[in-house]
């Protein structure tokens, strides 16, 4: 058998052998490309994974966003007092529309459609369920890339992994809650709680609500008029003797409260000192029940506090009972209601005198939830949070 040599090979028995180096690096570089596709390919892969979770975190932050902004036109629409109709729906949308359009999401600012917004009532304990418009507390908003006016996400690497965009959806629900358990400690001497120290009986506060009582006062351009506006009112000042006429003011605070702590707590409401020197928290106990020194009647001492709130809105609590008299007097508060401030009238005939208010949506500070639902109020609600 013959054997030559040439410069690119070895003949051997009329064949070509290249040399096995050559071969190696041939199939080095044939691996090489191979293993740099897939490379590209994984890398596409991972970073459109990240650009679609950045994206959902977006969808998500923007969905927060526009819930809450929905929930608090809820509270803005109710506390205007007049009588909620289909056009609330429309409003809580635009606002929440103007939030979520701020929110950037991947490449576009999303919008919200009619049906992605809905109104109901959100509960500690059952959750969320339908509601009238009249009784919402909580919004519901779902944010869709890939349905309506909001396309799917265009991902980078369409045309090196095959998938040209994703769909995706976040839910959030805003709400106000509320179901309250009393208050807490403001953190700083800066801060305090928007209650009126003056109780008012559970028997009247539920006449007022249910409309049985008298109309005779309505806000107009931000002033107190007479007229009928639909919301009763009812008396803070006592009428008569006995529970539930023996109102008066409460000691949130030091037992001797003076007529220049009243003052004080009827104009800034109810300071970080005034929890310590109540001596136990403004909660109620495992029997719904929390128990306040207090002072029946009120003194014509405050009356020009109580004059300057005059169309402003205030927290009172509601009491079942009194035991004792004068300011040997004890309240049995059961729950804690908002009010609007709307005539005040301290001297002349006790029979003219007079603190009247009406039932009125109020957003308080420093609530305490109660997460068993067992404490729920009508016109005292939580700031907005989200709950899911």
């Amino acid at each position: 058998m013959s054997k030559c040599k040439s410069q690119r090979g070895v003949f051997w028995g009329g064949l070509l052998r290249l040399p096995t180096q050559r071969l190696h690096r041939g199939a080095a570089a044939i691996l090489g490309v191979f293993l740099l596709v897939a490379l590209a390919t994984l890398t596409a892969i991972t970073i459109d994974f990240g650009y679609i979770h950045v994206a959902e975190t977006q969808l998500r932050r923007s969905a927060d966003a526009a819930a809450m902004a929905g929930c608090w036109e809820v509270f803005v629409q109710q506390d205007t007092g007049e009588e909620l109709d289909s056009t609330l729906p429309m409003l809580v949308v635009n606002s929440a529309n103007v939030i979520a359009s701020k929110n950037v999401v991947g490449d576009i600012s999303p919008l919200l459609r009619h049906d992605d917004v809905e109104l109901g009532n959100y509960h500690p304990v059952d959750g969320w369920t339908d509601s009238s418009i009249s009784q919402a507390n909580a919004v519901r908003v779902t944010l869709h890339r890939g349905a309506g006016a909001n396309s799917e996400l265009p991902l980078l690497f369409a045309a090196l992994t095959g998938r040209g965009s994703q769909a995706m959806q976040a839910t959030a629900v805003a709400a106000m809650l509320n179901s309250v358990d009393g208050f807490i400690e403001p953190p700083s001497v800066f801060e305090t709680r928007g209650i009126l120290p003056i109780a008012l009986d559970l028997e009247s506060w539920e006449a007022a609500v249910a409309a049985s009582t008298v109309d005779n006062y309505q806000m107009k351009d931000g002033q107190v008029v007479s007229g009928s506006d639909g919301v009763f009112e009812t008396d803070l000042y006592p009428k008569g003797t006995g529970a539930p006429g023996n109102r008066g003011t409460v000691d949130i605070g030091d037992s001797n409260n003076s007529t220049s702590d009243l003052s004080r707590q009827i104009l800034h409401g109810i300071s970080r000192q005034d929890f310590v020197d109540l001596g136990k928290p403004l909660l109620f106990d495992v029997n719904g029940e929390l128990h306040l020194n207090g002072d029946t009647g009120i003194s014509a001492g405050i009356k020009d506090e109580l004059a300057a709130l005059i169309g402003k809105k205030r927290i009172v609590p509601i009491f079942t009972e009194v035991s004792g008299q004068g300011n040997n007097a004890t309240f049995t508060i059961v729950k804690f209601e908002g009010v609007r401030i709307l005539d005040v009238k301290l001297t002349g005939k006790k029979s003219q005198k007079r603190v009247v208010v009406q039932p009125a949506k109020v957003i308080g500070r420093g609530i305490k939830v109660d997460w068993s639902g067992t404490h729920t109020t009508s016109h005292l609600f939580t700031p907005v949070m989200l709950v899911e």
